[in-house]
């Protein structure tokens, strides 16, 4: 699979795309467009990768994502299982800053959102009350055409500049796309995993799918995603045992083996290591949190 340079259809008479779409999963390639994207989930869960930054997604999530960062939103498996029902849908508005004109970023009115932009080039994931905020500004901007949705985008981009609720998830050493042969390592190693993480995986294996000795793969792959390969691939089954935890499907050993692991003890360890809870204090805590009290 090799990774593609997105070219997002526009016509002439928009500057602005807003993009509904509705699918039985997420395109799973690794990618990238020299458009800048604000990207509303409505309906969705997986695992996503942002430049050399991993974590999950859920409904209700917002993200902006810079101009060439390359990026895939990769679903949970039960949205691959014949027949499973589920459709991923989201809200994408795609724009590209030349289209404003060489000096309208250079405004000393519209700097906030010059530096937000600037920002995006590391993917931002939106949080707090600025996500509930934009819930709906997203999720209404289908009604809005012409002008009117220029001036919408915009006040989109400029609650996002004023906010202090935004997560930068690149590093600061990132340096944008990739050649094409890496991209294609990196996508197939990460496809590789997404299809196997439940299993035991060998490092040898891996590297195998890149074509490299162990040695290798380990320096390329810390290079490429700032994380040795052993980290990346616990994130990856932490980040699925949360959402299996949540979905209160199984209980804490039966979502350890369902994610890979063997040990439970082992499990415990990474979950604390990367979400700072237990695996029984992270359920605790999401019961508290969505569960209503009544009064």
């Amino acid at each position: 699979m090799k990774p593609v340079h997105f070219k997002i259809p526009r016509t002439s008479g928009e500057s602005i795309r807003v993009q509904y779409e509705e699918q039985e999963h997420f395109y799973d390639n690794l990618h990238f467009h020299p458009e800048v994207q604000i990207m509303f989930i409505h309906e969705s869960s997986g695992t996503r990768l942002v430049g050399d930054s991993i974590g999950s997604f859920k409904p209700g999530d917002i993200l902006l994502l810079g101009p060439d960062l390359p990026h895939v939103f990769r679903n949970d498996k039960k949205f691959y299982e014949p027949d499973s029902g589920l459709k991923a849908k989201n809200t994408s508005v795609f724009f590209d800053t030349d289209s404003f004109g060489e000096k309208f970023f250079s405004l000393p009115e519209v700097y906030p959102v010059t530096k937000l932009l600037l920002n995006s080039k590391r993917g931002i994931n939106v949080r707090g009350e600025t996500k509930h905020t934009l819930n709906g500004m997203v999720q209404d901007l289908p009604l809005y055409h012409g002008f009117s949705k220029l001036l919408q985008v915009f006040a989109i981009l400029d609650l996002l500049a004023r906010s202090k609720e935004l997560e930068l998830l690149s590093s600061v050493g990132f340096d944008g796309p990739p050649k094409d042969s890496d991209s294609k390592k990196i996508n197939d190693v990460f496809t590789y995993i997404m299809d196997n993480f439940s299993e035991e995986i060998k490092l040898q294996e891996a590297a195998a799918v890149a074509n490299m000795s162990v040695n290798a793969f380990c320096r390329y792959f810390k290079h490429h995603t700032r994380k040795t390969f052993s980290t990346f691939l616990n994130e990856i089954r932490i980040g699925h045992a949360c959402r299996l935890l949540i979905e209160d499907k199984w209980n804490i050993r039966e979502t350890a083996f369902a994610c890979g692991y063997d040990n439970i003890s082992y499990f415990n360890r990474q979950f604390k290591d990367i979400t700072n809870y237990t695996p029984s204090e992270y359920v605790k805590m999401h019961r508290e949190k969505f569960t209503p009290h009544l009064v």
